[in-house]
């Protein structure tokens, strides 16, 4: 909202000062939709769910089932099912509900609405198999939630349904079951 404000007011003025200026208007009115846009292209982007065709590659097939089993140690049955959908691991936390992947986050606020986008980079992708890296990930969160945030890159903060447009199709069901938790729900 504090991007698209200035350029959504900036070109009522134009107009009510000189309605000429309708054409300059339009244009700050392209941008108060195309850069909101572009960041949620760019947080559906960050988050990497495992096995995804964007995902660092891995050579050892074994090590890459041992990660994943440890991972869903950690995790509950019904996060379990979840990760092995979609690829990326819920878990509730104090500031909301976190989606995990292999390069980043989505922390779904309270109520469902927004989401922040948080990227993670990793100096070694290649030294890790994935369900490694999101267990990394997900003991760094369960430890200290709000370092996590000063550590991570936020890279978007708005409404859940600009990210939810730009994540693999394979991923959204993640981001509507975090929304529902978020909500309140059960699960």
């Amino acid at each position: 909202m504090s991007v698209v404000t200035p350029f959504v007011a900036a070109g009522g003025v134009l107009v009510w000062l000189e309605p000429w200026t309708f054409p300059v208007a339009l244009w700050s009115w392209a941008h108060a939709w195309a850069i909101p846009m572009l960041y949620g292209r760019r947080a559906g982007r960050a988050l990497v769910p495992i096995g995804s065709p964007r995902s660092a590659a891995h050579a050892d097939a074994e090590a890459d089932r041992v990660a994943l089993g440890l991972l869903g140690d950690l995790l509950g049955h019904r996060e379990r099912e979840l990760m092995a959908a979609t690829g990326l691991a819920l878990q509730r936390g104090a500031l909301g509900v976190w989606l995990l992947g292999e390069k980043g986050a989505l922390l779904v606020r309270p109520g469902g609405r927004r989401v922040d986008s948080w990227c993670v980079r990793i100096a070694d992708p290649g030294g890790l198999p994935a369900g490694d890296r999101v267990a990394h990930l997900l003991l760094a969160l369960r430890e200290d939630e709000e370092g996590f945030c000063t550590i991570a890159n936020m890279d978007f903060s708005g409404a859940a349904w600009r990210v939810r447009r730009h994540l693999p199709e394979r991923a959204r069901p993640a981001l509507d079951e975090g929304r529902r938790v978020a909500r309140g729900g059960s699960g």
